[in-house]
């Protein structure tokens, strides 16, 4: 199944094409996550990671969870499970993204 009808190519490319939001993801992949927890693992600001966040969230990457005061982060669950699916990467059509393979 191609991920790229379920997501806007270019709007994935867009969120992926920055290596902190890339690290993002691959923090995603193990557990959901709030603000903080990203900043501290990341060492970025929050102000950032909130950043980052946003612009994953708006191209469909992500999803939000709201616990009382927290906010949890987790990805998409099309997006996970289509990461899970094929050993962590992604492919667009036009490119792919391996997130076992990145630093951390």
């Amino acid at each position: 199944m191609n991920v790229a009808k379920r997501f806007d190519c270019i709007n994935a490319l867009k969120a992926l094409g920055e290596e902190n939001r890339m690290r993002i993801v691959r923090m995603l992949l193990k557990k959901k996550c709030c603000v903080n927890e990203v900043a501290e693992e990341l060492q970025v600001t929050q102000y950032n990671v909130s950043k980052h966040l946003r612009v994953l969230r708006e191209a469909g990457l992500l999803q939000l969870e709201k616990n009382g005061q927290q906010r949890l982060y987790s990805l998409a669950v099309d997006f996970k499970s289509h990461l899970v699916k094929n050993d962590h990467v992604l492919d667009l059509g036009c490119c792919q993204f391996d997130f076992s393979k990145l630093p951390k």
